[in-house]
Order: C-alpha cells, then structure tokens, then sequence
C-alpha cells in the first residue's frame, strides 16, 4: 500500500508539473491511472465521487507537506483547476564544500544496514550529477571510526512507513518481566536508536497513555490498521530520555545490594558507596531508577537486593519470568 501510494503521489506530482494550464479535479482523475483504476473515469456515483475528493485532498496536501507548490486557479467559469509551476519549484543550485559532502557520505554510510542504504547511496550519486566536484569523495569518511547503526529487527520498515503515513499497527509485545507476549494496538510517532538498540514511542491505545517500545522484543509480524490517529502527535518526542529514565540512568533515590568478589564491574562504577562483607561479598549503595531491576538481572546469582524492598520484589519477579521461558 505504502508502494501504491508513492506512486500515485508522483503520478499526480509530474501531472501538475507538466501542465501549462490549471488542471480541473476532473482531468486529473481521468489522467492519473491509479484514479482511474480506483474509481473509473469521468463522473461515478456519489459515493465514488467523494471518495476520490478525499484522496485527492490528502494527496495534495501531502505533496505540499513534502515542499511541492500548488497554485489553485479559479477560470472565469468558476471551475477550481490546479497546478505547480516549475519557477516556484526550482531548487537552488547545490553547492557542497568538501566537508558537507563529508558529512553527506558519512550519513549514507551509517545506513549501509538498513533499506534506507539504497535511497542515500542514490541521492548522493544525484548530487555528483548535479554538480559536487569530482576531488570531493563523499564515501571517504575522514578519521579511524566508521559509525553504524544496526537495523536487525524485521518490525523497523512497517514501523518506519507507519511513522511516515501516521497509520496505527498492531504487534505482539514480549515484556521483561513477562513469559509471553502481548497484543498491543499504537499508533506510532517516531522511531530512535539508542546505545545499539531500536525503540519506538507512540500512543498506546489499550492503555490511553504514552509508551516507548524495544524493538527487538517485537515478536511476529507488524499489522497496520485503517484508522487514524485518536491522540495528538506531540511536536518534541524525546524518545531517548523516556528510555533513560527507564533504564535507571535518573536516579532519584539509592538502593542497597550484595554483590560478589570480582563481579559486576559496570554495578561497581556507579556505586556511591562500597563496604567490604567478607566471605566473597560487598556491600554497594547506587543510584536507583525506574529500569535498575532490569539490570541487576542480567547479573544473576552474583548480586542480591538488600532494599528498597520493592526493587528486591521487581528482581524476584523478572527473575520467574526468564525461569519460565
């Protein structure tokens, strides 16, 4: 659908482009094929006649979202025609020094993983065509390290088209602290990657309340859903600070843990406060936030919650949950 889409919004672009004259709603739905297809040439019923008014409104005002000018000409029959002159969409001529077509390149090359690879490995060929000089490499990426950004999960491209067309979608959700996966119904709003991981943040319908998703505890297929969205889209989503915050990294109080002899390093970094217990163990005081539970898991057998008495139950009750499978 998302492919469909694309096409029949550059159909309607190069129709209004290479006009000289306003083109009537009428000429446009009998010149662009996936209008015809959809709904026949010329009048229809009521019904279809509306329908294609919709689409045709949403089309427009989606290849104006994306910069394309279109004039709406009125004749002296009172007939509304469109079109998009080429003057008022002529780009500027395109001038890269050497470090912006640095910086280009580098942004392509961070996508090497991802089917987004392919549109920045054209654009850049695009520029080269429309002038960027030929001493200026924009692949060479200047210093020792060369940045990725991993794209693993099969949910990040009908989660990505999703975020572009702000179509809901339904998957299956496996929590931490949860032996099976759960239905969730979102309607996303941006997706941001994060010390090698992938979330997305939306609105949670069953829930009526904002969520952040891990990626890669989406199990199955990503659906999408007709409907639109029901929440507001916030004009700032600070995807990577709602992960942090629960991740642990604010801390608002301090939590109390035994942790063996030569263990837990990363635990030991951001301790307030070590004692030594003997007999193989030590007592840490660290920051504790929303997520530490999550973390003091992964440390299994060899760290033990002394308090907050409800960190300790959070740890207990992740740890049934992996015991379960």
């Amino acid at each position: 659908m998302a492919i469909a889409k694309a096409e029949r919004l550059m159909n309607l672009a190069l129709c209004l482009l290479g006009t000289r004259r306003p083109l009537s709603k009428r000429e446009l739905r009998e010149s662009i094929e996936a209008y015809v297809e959809a709904f026949g040439p010329g009048k229809g019923t009521a019904g279809g006649d509306d329908s294609f008014s919709r689409m045709f409104e949403r089309d427009k005002d989606d290849l104006r979202e994306l910069g394309l000018v279109i004039e709406t000409v009125e004749n002296i029959d009172g007939e509304v025609g469109y079109l998009a002159r080429r003057d008022s969409n002529r780009l500027p001529p395109i001038t890269l020094d050497a470090e912006e077509a640095a910086a280009l390149g580098l942004a392509a090359k961070v996508w090497q993983q991802a089917r987004l690879a392919g549109a920045a490995s054209g654009a850049l060929q695009k520029l080269r065509a429309a002038g960027l000089p030929e001493d200026v490499d924009p692949y060479e990426v200047h210093g020792a390290l060369e940045p990725r950004i991993p794209v693993h999960e099969a949910a990040f491209e009908p989660l990505m088209l999703a975020c572009r067309d702000r179509r809901p979608v339904v998957f299956d959700y496996r929590k931490a602290t949860a032996a099976h996966p759960g239905t969730r119904h979102v309607e996303p709003w941006a997706l941001e990657c994060w010390r090698g991981h992938w979330y997305l943040a939306g609105w949670d319908r069953d829930r009526g309340a904002e969520r952040v998703f891990r990626l890669s505890r989406i199990t199955g297929r990503v659906r999408s859903r007709g409907s639109g969205f029901t929440a507001p889209v916030p004009d700032v989503v600070t995807v990577r600070e709602t992960v942090a915050s629960w991740a642990g990294e604010v801390a608002d109080r301090s939590a109390l843990i035994r942790l063996r002899s030569g263990a837990g390093y990363p635990l030991r970094a951001k301790a307030t406060a070590v004692r030594e217990l003997g007999d193989g163990w030590d007592e840490l005081e660290i920051p504790y936030g929303h997520g530490l539970d999550a973390w003091l898991v992964e440390f299994g057998p060899d760290v033990v919650v002394l308090e907050p008495a409800e960190l300790r139950a959070d740890v207990v009750d992740r740890l049934r949950a992996v015991a379960k499978g």
